[in-house]
């Protein structure tokens, strides 16, 4: 499973753990999430995050 961080706050998306305050199940892929999503922390769109290392 892979991470990807909020390019604006650091917030990161953890593939393992999803995001269930947004209805993003654990396990859930990055390219499954919807666009509509956006960062629980600053409120961009997910075009504002990159893989962590």
């Amino acid at each position: 499973m892979k991470k990807y961080q909020c390019t604006v706050c650091g917030y990161v998306y953890d593939e393992a753990k999803g995001c269930p305050d947004q209805g993003i199940a654990p396990g859930t892929k990055w390219e499954d999430v919807p666009d509509s999503f956006v960062c629980p922390e600053c409120g961009v769109g997910k075009d504002s995050f990159e893989p962590a290392d």
